[in-house]
């Protein structure tokens, strides 16, 4: 894999016990590039992320994301593959019962941080980032969902991850909060960083255009929805 790609799939198939996925697919992105991934449900997309932060194992090809085999990839190399990654779901995923600055520190302990002067300098650092600064002492249920998916996005971004991987993280967003979120992660993208989105919403990529792959019939492929807006009815 080249220096300046970040993702390399070829000839890969993906399967789920019996159930082929996707099938023979090559997939290549660079440093810096905002890319979406649209298709049906059940097409593939998120077996894709999952292959990308070694959740899901590929039955054949080849696949490498920030210069990590991930063929056999041993236990120890998807702990390294994953702090090289920033992973944002619909869900957000937030911990209830701890406030949102805590929620930040969990994350950072769990991936080897120490100081606590380090630790409340960087969350510090990354709510002025999202907007969210002045409410790390709140919990998640006191701020809306558009404010949680900030604090996800700060969340991802604790290790200086080379790679984004958001999965329909605007899928429970009303459209003024889903412009707010597209602006953050483009601005986190022009920062140098790639972000590889999964969505539905072709309103937003409208607003927000960007390099569309799409998953289908078991094969993933490079559109251009300006000129071909048939995809957008299938």
């Amino acid at each position: 894999m080249t220096e300046n790609k970040i993702i390399h799939l070829k000839d890969v198939t993906i399967a789920q016990r019996e159930l082929t996925i996707l099938k023979n697919i090559t997939f290549e992105v660079n440093k810096g590039e905002f890319i979406y991934l649209i298709g049906k449900t059940g097409s593939g997309k998120s077996s894709i992320l999952k292959v990308l932060y070694a959740e899901n194992k590929i039955k054949s090809g080849e696949a490498e994301v920030a210069h990590q085999q991930l063929v056999n990839i041993k236990k120890k190399n998807i702990l390294s593959l994953r702090r090289k990654l920033g992973i944002i779901f619909q869900d957000f995923q937030l911990l209830s019962d701890r406030s949102i600055a805590d929620n930040l520190k969990f994350v950072m302990k769990a991936t080897g941080w120490k100081g606590k002067g380090k630790i409340e300098g960087k969350i510090e650092e990354l709510l002025k980032k999202v907007g969210m600064e002045n409410k790390g002492y709140k919990f998640p249920h006191q701020v809306s969902g558009g404010e949680q998916q900030r604090i996800a996005i700060a969340r991802a971004l604790i290790n200086d991850p080379e790679l984004i991987i958001a999965d329909e993280p605007t899928g429970n967003l009303d459209p003024e909060t889903t412009n707010e979120i597209m602006k953050i992660l483009f601005e986190i993208c022009s920062n140098g960083k790639t972000v590889i989105m999964a969505t539905h919403d072709y309103d937003m990529m409208q607003k927000f255009p960007s390099r569309t792959f799409r998953c289908a019939n078991e094969k993933i492929e490079e559109i251009n929805l300006a000129e071909a807006p048939e995809f957008l009815a299938n």
